[in-house]
């Protein structure tokens, strides 16, 4: 199997940038997924994240997770468990707004990091949609403007912690799954792995490195490629030993910005995809997250040819 694509960002600024622009490409059009260095984050900032994250784990949710465990009986399962995630998690939201200090139990240092952390991590994804443009053909700004909507896009991040699982055979980590929506970044624990993608029907492992932030696709960017780009099936593998701390930003699409393939990417191909409010997408991915996604996208083809096939609704 071919190496997992590991790009550094900083040769984007030298000799080696039309190198680095066509390993970007290849990742997006084979893998979904790609693993950065010299992103433009500082070391010290990540590891100051990776320490209050890994310090409030321990303080105000491992306690919870085991009690979990025992009220489930989780410990003694025999058979394959298939409806639940071995993870520990919390969602902090970014943009349009920020809940950061509405989350009980976070002491003042995480807060003021986890905001530093996600400004930067902000202006990496717009990076990225701007370097997709590129390789795409298409207008630099072109998927920042469709994600903005009328109010900006949705920035949030998943605070997750797979503590060490007993019968790692019969639960996942986290189930097999495409992301829902535009650019996810990652930053993962360097030393326990556990995240797998499916490529070519194998699962890879995707390697732990210091310091990298991984990158991968979700649906919304398959639509606006038209296919070119594909979000990838992924899942976390439970380990019998350590705690995999994981960090994921994921930089969407605003609750109202219509998503569609981009017009420059048809002229010479057809449209095989829908076009659909990125909510309406959501509301339907909620029930469904562990689903295939193609289903998804005829339901908001259907949706799109009954909203055609109605006409204008008559006020009289």
């Amino acid at each position: 199997m071919e190496n997992f694509p590991v790009i550094d960002l900083s040769k984007l600024n030298g000799e080696e940038r039309s190198a680095t622009m066509e390993k970007i490409k290849d990742a997006c059009e084979n893998w979904g997924f790609f693993e950065l260095l010299n992103h433009g984050l500082s070391h010290e900032l990540l590891d100051t994240v990776e320490r209050v994250n890994k310090e409030h784990y321990r303080r105000c949710m491992e306690q919870r997770f085991k009690e979990m465990v025992k009220s489930k009986g989780l410990e003694a399962a025999q058979s394959e468990i298939g409806d639940l995630d071995w993870e520990s998690t919390f969602y902090v939201k970014h943009l349009p707004e920020s809940n950061i200090s509405e989350i009980p139990d976070l002491q003042e240092e995480y807060r003021k990091v986890m905001k530093e952390f996600a400004k930067d991590l902000e202006k990496l994804a717009e990076l990225l949609l701007d370097l997709l443009c590129e390789n795409l053909g298409l207008e630099k700004g072109y998927l920042k403007k469709v994600f903005y909507g009328s109010k900006g896009p949705n920035f949030g991040t998943k605070v997750g912690n797979y503590p060490p699982c007993p019968k790692p055979d019969l639960i996942k980590g986290l189930r097999a799954h495409t992301d829902a929506g535009g650019i996810i970044l990652l930053f993962q624990d360097d030393k326990v792995s556990g995240l797998q993608l499916l490529k070519d029907g194998k699962w890879i492992d995707v390697p732990p490195m210091k310091h990298s932030i991984v990158i991968n696709l979700g649906d919304q960017l398959e639509v606006i490629t038209n296919g070119k780009y594909k979000s990838v099936l992924h899942r976390v593998i439970a380990q019998r030993d350590g705690t995999r701390m994981s960090i994921a930003s994921f930089y969407n699409p605003g609750s109202d910005a219509v998503i569609s393939p981009a017009p420059a990417l048809l002229e010479k191909e057809a449209q095989l995809y829908p076009k659909f409010v990125f909510e309406n997408y959501m509301k339907h991915y909620i029930g469904l997250k562990f689903q295939a996604k193609e289903p998804k996208f005829i339901a908001m083809k259907a949706m799109e040819e009954s909203t055609v096939n109605l006409g204008p609704i008559s006020t009289v």
